[in-house]
This record gives C-alpha cells, structure tokens and sequence, in this order.
C-alpha cells in the first residue's frame, strides 16, 4: 500500500501549497495630466490600473472626488527593466518638490533622462507631460517656453484647459484680437512675470462670470441701479441698460462713458456692443485691468508687474466687499483659480496672494 500512502501525499501537498499568483493585468495607457477622460476610460498610474467613472482631467488617481476606481495591479510581479542610461549623462537625479526651471535635465527612477520645458516645482516627468520632455544626452536642447502663436503667453489650448465649460461668447480670437488696446498687459517684464499677469487677468474674470460662462449680470433686480442721474450725460440708453457685462462685469454709466472713451466706442450710448461683440467685451476687462485702480490704491496691471502680488488685483477689483476679512472665502476662491491658472502656464504664483 505504499503506492497508496504516496497518493495521499502527494494529495496533502497539492492542497497545502499554494498556487501560482496570477499574473497581473497589462497596465493600461498611463495617466496623463492635460487629458480629458470620459466614464468607462481605464489609465495607470503608479503600478495600478484605474477605470474612469464620469468625466474628469487633471485628477490623478486616486483623486479626491471618487471619480477613479482602482482596477487592481498592472504591469506583472517584477518591476519593468530600465534601460541603461546613454553614454556621458551625469544629470542628478529627479527629486519630487525640488524646484526645475525650464531647461533643467534630470535622471528619474526608469533610469531615463527628461528635460523641463516649463519651470515646476518637481513635478513627476512621466505623469506630467507637459512640463517634461524625454531627452538623449547630446542633443541640442530646444528653446526654452516658446511664445505661442500671436505673442501671448496663453496658447489656445491652455485657455481651452482653463475654460472646458466657457460660454462660446467668450473666444480666444476675440481676447486675442482685444490685446491691441493695451500692449502692455503680459508684455511687460521678465516671462515668469507674463505669464504671471495673464494668470492673475484670467483667474479674477473666471471668478466674476463663473468660468466665462455668464455674460451679464445674473441679479436683474440690480439693473435699474447701475445710473448715476447726477452725471451730466446721464443715461442715454437708459436707467436699466448699464448692468455688469462681459469679463469684468463692466457696470455704471460712468464706467461705460470712461471704458467707452478710451477705447474709441461709444458704449453710453450703446453698451449692448459689450454683451454682443466678444473683441469689445475683452477690451473693457482689459481697460479696468490696466488702467483702474478700483477700491485699491494701483491697478491690477501695475500689482502683478511692479511684485504687489495678486493679491493687490482682488484688492482693486472688489476689494471693499472682499478684502481685509471682509469675505475671505471670495477671496481664497479668486487665489485658488490663480493658483491653478499658473500651473497650467508653468510658472510660479509668486508672493502676497491675498488681501
């Protein structure tokens, strides 16, 4: 009955060991931070695969909304093999919140070696795409935040990023072909401060129309308001007709004759131009911008270019409702919407935020 004990055994055994794991799935394409993924989209990111719920973009699983499920392990029990590193490369070794500027060559933990195209404060090169590019030691480096098409530091895409929900109203040709007006606004200093300044522009007019999805002013209630009977030229186009439009929500009668007067457009007498034709409603955003100080003591133009900070801009947009604790959520809304706006421009928000 040997042959019968050994049976048994063998048996025993082949309950009592464990099986093989199964290999893990194939990771699926990897996260990246400037896509749009829509429900049921399925990326990686840090060794795990993760199937997208609703729609969402610049959310790295896990994210803090629920909108990633986590799909299990990918990729297999063993690391991936690294490539050796090209001949000659002796750049550090990329560290996370270490601060790059544009031009920055680092060696990340594949082994690989990634240039900054954009400054960053140690963003991950292969999740971070944007502000990262693959890079062959002794090649010759491109230049360094090319000018988008037209001279303004927001590209198209960028302003699509930071508007996925605009109202159609609000083009990008339309604040490009305002930008005329005032050649100094994101013109003026170093790059950091341009992109800065645009930053800071776009930030305050996404707080005030809701993500440039309002065109005038929601509070009908207010219209009759806005005319100021005791200024000699009244209110030609009537008592209700000077509510807040466009960008900046340009209201009062004296702000339409002053924006109007300095642009060559007779908006007294005809402020419906700024709700009607996007180019004028981007000129009176940029009129208050650079030339109004508000309840401030500078312009918001003059806050981001001379270093006051954005926190001068709220100050001089609505800085008697919001500042010195007056709202503060207003205002950390505003900060928070720059905050982002930089990132997206690959730069710094810079000091002072708030007011």
């Amino acid at each position: 009955m040997a042959w019968f004990a050994a049976l048994l055994m063998a048996g025993a055994l082949a309950t009592i060991l464990p099986s093989s794991p199964a290999a893990a799935a194939a990771c699926a394409t990897a996260w990246n931070s400037s896509s749009i993924y829509t429900g049921g989209m399925t990326v990686s990111h840090n060794g795990r695969n993760w199937l997208a719920k609703w729609w969402t973009q610049n959310e790295a699983p896990p994210g803090t909304t629920g909108v990633w499920a986590d799909q299990g392990t990918c990729g297999g029990t063993n690391p991936p093999p690294t490539n050796p590193p090209p001949s000659g490369c002796n750049h550090p070794n990329w560290q996370a919140g270490t601060w790059y500027p544009a031009g920055s060559i680092v060696r990340y933990t594949n082994g690989q070696y990634y240039r900054a195209e954009h400054d960053n404060p140690g963003y991950d090169p292969i999740i971070s795409t944007w502000y990262w590019d693959p890079y062959t030691c002794g090649t010759t480096p491109p230049p360094t935040n090319p000018p988008p098409t037209g001279g303004f530091v927001v590209s198209e895409a960028q302003f699509n990023q930071m508007f996925p929900g605009r109202n159609s109203f609000y083009t990008y040709s339309g604040l490009v072909a305002a930008l005329s007006a005032y050649p100094g606004f994101a013109k003026t200093g170093s790059d950091t401060v341009r992109r800065q300044e645009a930053a800071a522009f776009l930030a305050n007019v996404s707080h005030e129309t809701g993500g440039l999805v309002h065109i005038v002013e929601q509070n009908t209630a207010n219209y009759p308001h806005y005319c100021d009977a005791g200024q000699p030229y009244g209110c030609p186009a009537g008592q209700a007709a000077y509510y807040g439009r466009g960008p900046i929500q340009l209201s009062w009668n004296f702000n339409y004759k002053a924006a109007g007067d300095a642009l060559g457009i007779n908006l007294l007498a005809n402020p419906y131009l700024v709700q009607n034709d996007a180019a004028v409603a981007w000129k009176t955003a940029l009129w208050y911008w650079n030339t109004q100080n508000g309840p401030g003591t500078m312009t918001a133009h003059n806050a981001m270019v001379n270093g006051a900070g954005f926190g001068q801009t709220i100050r001089s947009i609505n800085g008697s409702l919001e500042c010195d604790g007056r709202n503060p959520a207003q205002v950390q809304s505003r900060v928070a919407k720059y905050q982002s706006f930089v990132q997206i421009l690959g730069t710094t928000p810079g000091a002072n935020l708030t007011c």
